[in-house]
């Protein structure tokens, strides 16, 4: 069972700075894709393949920057001048190449409020 963890939610002021954590355990054969997605409507935020290279959703494209330590089995993300729009639950999700298996924490809430 594969288990992600996110942390590092929580309020924010406008034009500040945020960075969310996921931890990724369990059985894992091989992360082809980690990524954020935020709301019910799981909206792409960003996500980071294998090779290193990062799409970015257009609403946060120029803010927000991914990166991810393979070793670890971690993603992140970094939040800069967030908006109000910002808010929302952001979500971490792997997808595992190896199982063709998509899994998705439980979320973490950001709120941008001065």
């Amino acid at each position: 069972q594969v288990q992600l963890e996110e942390s590092g939610g929580g309020v924010v002021q406008p034009g500040g700075s945020l960075r969310l954590s996921c931890a990724a355990s369990g059985r894992i054969l091989s992360i082809h894709l980690m990524g954020w997605y935020r709301g019910e409507e799981r909206e792409l935020v960003a996500a980071i393949g294998r090779d290193g290279v990062p799409n970015y959703g257009d609403s946060v494209k120029g803010r927000i920057a991914i990166s991810r330590d393979n070793a670890k089995k971690m993603v992140y993300l970094q939040i800069n001048s967030p908006k109000p729009e910002d808010t929302a639950v952001y979500y971490c999700r792997l997808y595992d190449s190896g199982t063709g298996q998509d899994h998705w924490g439980k979320g973490t809430l950001v709120t941008v409020s001065s």
